[in-house]
């Protein structure tokens, strides 16, 4: 099969011939239609700081995907062949505290798909069945190759209350595009997104997004004025990991506002703990899905809501055959556009 590798320590890719993996008695072999590509891909790519303490190469990257089930071990149950799927990419033990406790997000032997075991930039893919989400509603290929950071929108849009409320996003990127969505979809009141991309600040408004604001040229406290805001943001998400949009976002928070973080900040942070204290603050952070309730939300939001389906699908802004990966990897790096994903159907 064809498959991007990285080979060893050192920068770039490669599409190169590699053996078909082969499943276990508990795994899924999947057929891979369309990947789409992450942050976490382009650190793989530069071989950069955050790259070399994840993972050890040789690897095959990857990790959001849609496909079609090719091979079933003979313990899977519950996952046919020709099931159209997506997968959780990360693998965890079973038996940790956290794990023997139904909150698996939290397992400490956390495998990541693309990370540390092979993923899928590839055109086939190995998961255990308990990792695979079958797609029962009609999904685009598209919109399949993104379930994965949709989870982490819906995670951190979802996990304080939004009816009604005040909604702060910093980070315009696909994931805080999709989030202006779902806290459309869970009735905020006022959503407020930031970055300094003009493309991804229009996105934002098609989203449903109240104000999308460079904050370049105009402050989050201006935002609040010209919506005849009287006090704070009630909820914040983070998800840009821009070292001065967390400190922003705290000192525009009602008192009481809850904040969740995703982004991961790209240097130290110099946050106002008086301000978390005295304004009684809640900072929670959030890494990946629910395991399996954000799955659940996200395929039940999508069959609800025809309007949120159709903002989530437009998130994708480039598909390219997996061919041309490198021009993919660069519209992805360039950070202006939406979602970029590529077809391995087209190699």
């Amino acid at each position: 099969m064809k498959a991007l590798y990285k080979s060893g320590p050192q920068a770039g890719l490669e599409l190169v011939d590699r053996p078909v993996p082969q499943p276990g008695p508990a795994d899924v072999l999947i057929r891979v239609i369309t990947t789409g590509i992450c942050g976490t891909d382009l650190h793989i790519q530069s071989w950069d700081k955050a790259a070399q303490a994840m993972l050890t190469p040789p690897v095959i990257p990857g990790h959001e995907f849609y496909g079609e089930v090719a091979a079933t071990g003979d313990e899977v149950r519950n996952v046919t062949v020709g099931d159209m799927v997506s997968g959780e990419g990360h693998i965890v033990c079973g038996l940790c505290r956290n794990c023997r406790a139904g909150r698996r997000q939290l397992c400490i032997h956390t495998v990541s798909v693309g990370v540390q075991r092979d993923g899928a930039f590839a055109e086939y893919v190995v998961l255990p069945e308990s990792n695979v989400w079958v797609h029962h509603e009609a999904i685009t290929p598209e919109l399949g190759a993104i379930f994965d950071p949709f989870g982490n929108a819906v995670h951190t849009a979802l996990t304080f209350r939004l009816v009604g409320e005040d909604v702060l996003i910093t980070g315009a990127g696909p994931i805080g595009l999709m989030a202006v969505a779902v806290a459309r979809h869970a009735g905020a009141r006022f959503i407020v997104i930031t970055d300094v991309s003009e493309p991804r600040l229009a996105l934002a408004r098609t989203m449903g997004a109240d104000l999308a604001i460079n904050v370049g040229t105009t402050s989050v406290s201006e935002a609040q004025r010209s919506l005849g805001m009287k006090e704070g943001f009630d909820v914040g998400m983070e998800m840009s990991g821009h070292p001065a949009a967390l400190p922003d976002m705290i000192r525009n928070m009602n008192h009481g506002g809850r904040i969740a973080m995703l982004g991961l900040p790209s240097s130290p942070v110099d946050i106002d703990w008086g301000i978390v204290v005295t304004h009684m603050l809640t900072l929670k952070g959030i890494y990946g899905r629910e395991m399996f309730e954000t799955w659940n939300a996200m395929s039940a939001i999508l069959q609800s809501d025809a309007r949120l389906h159709a903002a989530v699908s437009s998130v994708v802004t480039d598909k390219l055959p997996a061919a041309e990966w490198e021009r993919g990897f660069d519209l992805a790096r360039q950070g202006v556009g939406g979602k970029v994903v590529l077809d391995w159907t087209e190699i």
